[in-house]
Protein backbone atom coordinates (compact mmCIF):
# COMPACT_ATOMS: atom_id res chain seq x y z
CA UNK A 1 0.00 0.00 0.00
CA UNK A 2 1.10 3.44 -0.68
CA UNK A 3 2.06 6.05 2.04
CA UNK A 4 -0.23 8.19 0.53
CA UNK A 5 -3.13 5.30 0.81
CA UNK A 6 -2.10 4.78 4.22
CA UNK A 7 -2.59 7.83 5.68
CA UNK A 8 -6.23 7.83 3.67
CA UNK A 9 -6.63 4.21 5.34
CA UNK A 10 -5.23 6.03 8.90
CA UNK A 11 -7.70 8.70 9.28
CA UNK A 12 -10.74 6.59 8.00
CA UNK A 13 -10.25 4.00 10.23
CA UNK A 14 -10.75 6.66 13.01
CA UNK A 15 -14.09 7.52 11.87
CA UNK A 16 -17.52 5.52 10.99
CA UNK A 17 -19.86 7.93 9.00
CA UNK A 18 -19.36 9.46 5.80
CA UNK A 19 -21.93 11.62 3.93
CA UNK A 20 -23.18 10.44 0.42
CA UNK A 21 -23.59 12.71 -2.64
CA UNK A 22 -25.41 10.92 -5.30
CA UNK A 23 -27.55 12.34 -8.62
CA UNK A 24 -29.44 10.24 -11.32
CA UNK A 25 -28.72 12.91 -13.94
CA UNK A 26 -31.67 15.79 -12.57
CA UNK A 27 -32.30 14.91 -9.27
CA UNK A 28 -29.50 14.98 -6.10
CA UNK A 29 -29.33 13.48 -3.18
CA UNK A 30 -27.19 13.76 0.35
CA UNK A 31 -27.21 10.82 3.34
CA UNK A 32 -24.99 9.95 5.81
CA UNK A 33 -24.00 6.19 6.11
CA UNK A 34 -22.20 4.17 9.01
CA UNK A 35 -19.22 2.76 7.13
CA UNK A 36 -16.42 -0.24 7.06
CA UNK A 37 -13.53 0.46 5.21
CA UNK A 38 -11.70 -1.95 3.72
CA UNK A 39 -7.85 -0.73 2.80
CA UNK A 40 -7.13 -4.06 0.84
CA UNK A 41 -10.10 -3.61 -1.53
CA UNK A 42 -10.37 0.20 -1.66
CA UNK A 43 -13.75 0.43 -0.53
CA UNK A 44 -16.29 1.05 2.08
CA UNK A 45 -19.58 -0.80 2.96
CA UNK A 46 -22.67 0.57 4.18
CA UNK A 47 -26.22 -0.39 4.92
CA UNK A 48 -29.23 1.17 3.18
CA UNK A 49 -32.41 0.23 1.76
CA UNK A 50 -33.69 0.33 -1.92
CA UNK A 51 -36.53 2.90 -1.33
CA UNK A 52 -33.49 5.58 -0.27
CA UNK A 53 -33.57 8.39 -3.04
CA UNK A 54 -29.79 7.82 -3.44
CA UNK A 55 -30.48 4.07 -3.88
CA UNK A 56 -33.32 5.48 -6.81
CA UNK A 57 -30.53 7.68 -8.16
CA UNK A 58 -27.25 5.03 -8.16
CA UNK A 59 -29.54 2.72 -9.62
CA UNK A 60 -29.47 5.22 -12.76
CA UNK A 61 -25.87 6.33 -11.98
CA UNK A 62 -23.71 4.50 -9.52
CA UNK A 63 -21.13 7.04 -9.72
CA UNK A 64 -21.03 8.94 -6.63
CA UNK A 65 -18.96 11.46 -4.49
CA UNK A 66 -18.37 11.55 -0.85
CA UNK A 67 -16.72 12.93 2.27
CA UNK A 68 -15.80 12.06 5.73
CA UNK A 69 -14.51 14.74 8.18
CA UNK A 70 -13.56 15.63 11.71
CA UNK A 71 -15.40 18.21 12.90
CA UNK A 72 -13.19 21.06 14.52
CA UNK A 73 -13.26 24.83 14.79
CA UNK A 74 -9.01 24.42 15.25
CA UNK A 75 -7.83 25.45 11.83
CA UNK A 76 -4.43 23.28 13.13
CA UNK A 77 -6.44 20.47 13.47
CA UNK A 78 -8.59 20.19 10.18
CA UNK A 79 -8.90 16.75 8.49
CA UNK A 80 -11.21 15.27 6.02
CA UNK A 81 -11.67 12.96 3.11
CA UNK A 82 -13.48 13.58 -0.20
CA UNK A 83 -13.23 10.86 -2.59
CA UNK A 84 -15.15 9.75 -5.99
CA UNK A 85 -16.33 6.07 -6.54
CA UNK A 86 -19.11 3.95 -7.78
CA UNK A 87 -21.61 2.37 -5.60
CA UNK A 88 -22.22 -1.40 -6.24
CA UNK A 89 -23.93 -3.98 -4.16
CA UNK A 90 -22.23 -6.23 -1.92
CA UNK A 91 -21.55 -9.68 -3.03
CA UNK A 92 -17.93 -10.02 -0.81
CA UNK A 93 -18.68 -12.26 2.26
CA UNK A 94 -15.98 -11.41 3.64
CA UNK A 95 -16.51 -7.40 3.85
CA UNK A 96 -20.46 -8.69 5.16
CA UNK A 97 -18.56 -10.12 8.19
CA UNK A 98 -16.04 -6.70 8.32
CA UNK A 99 -19.31 -4.69 8.75
CA UNK A 100 -21.28 -6.84 10.96
CA UNK A 101 -18.38 -6.93 13.37
CA UNK A 102 -17.86 -3.12 13.56
CA UNK A 103 -21.94 -2.96 13.80
CA UNK A 104 -23.30 -6.33 15.26
CA UNK A 105 -26.49 -4.44 16.31
CA UNK A 106 -27.27 -4.36 12.39
CA UNK A 107 -27.63 -7.87 12.21
CA UNK A 108 -31.07 -7.84 13.81
CA UNK A 109 -32.31 -5.05 10.97
CA UNK A 110 -30.84 -7.35 8.38
CA UNK A 111 -29.71 -4.58 6.14
CA UNK A 112 -28.96 -4.69 2.49
CA UNK A 113 -25.14 -3.87 1.90
CA UNK A 114 -23.32 -1.88 -0.30
CA UNK A 115 -19.79 -1.02 -1.53
CA UNK A 116 -18.35 1.88 -2.44
CA UNK A 117 -15.10 1.09 -4.77
CA UNK A 118 -12.76 4.34 -4.72
CA UNK A 119 -11.48 5.79 -7.57
CA UNK A 120 -10.30 9.19 -5.94
CA UNK A 121 -8.93 10.64 -2.83
CA UNK A 122 -8.02 13.70 -1.48
CA UNK A 123 -6.95 14.07 2.11
CA UNK A 124 -7.09 17.34 3.41
CA UNK A 125 -4.67 17.21 6.93
CA UNK A 126 -3.91 20.72 8.31
CA UNK A 127 -1.93 18.46 11.29
CA UNK A 128 0.72 18.33 8.23
CA UNK A 129 1.01 21.70 7.67
CA UNK A 130 -1.95 24.05 6.68
CA UNK A 131 -3.36 23.44 3.47
CA UNK A 132 -1.88 20.04 3.22
CA UNK A 133 -3.69 18.21 0.31
CA UNK A 134 -2.94 14.16 -0.11
CA UNK A 135 -3.92 12.84 -3.32
CA UNK A 136 -4.86 9.07 -4.61
CA UNK A 137 -6.14 7.95 -7.98
CA UNK A 138 -6.57 4.47 -9.00
CA UNK A 139 -4.63 4.09 -11.82
CA UNK A 140 -6.11 2.40 -14.63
Amino acid sequence: MSSDLQKVNSFLQKHHVLTLATTDGGELSACNLFYVFDNQKIAFVVASGDDTMHIKNITKNPKVAGTVVLETKTVGKIEGIQFRGDFLPLEDDELKKQYFKNFPYALAMNPKLWQIKINYFKLTDNTLGFGKKIIWQEIS
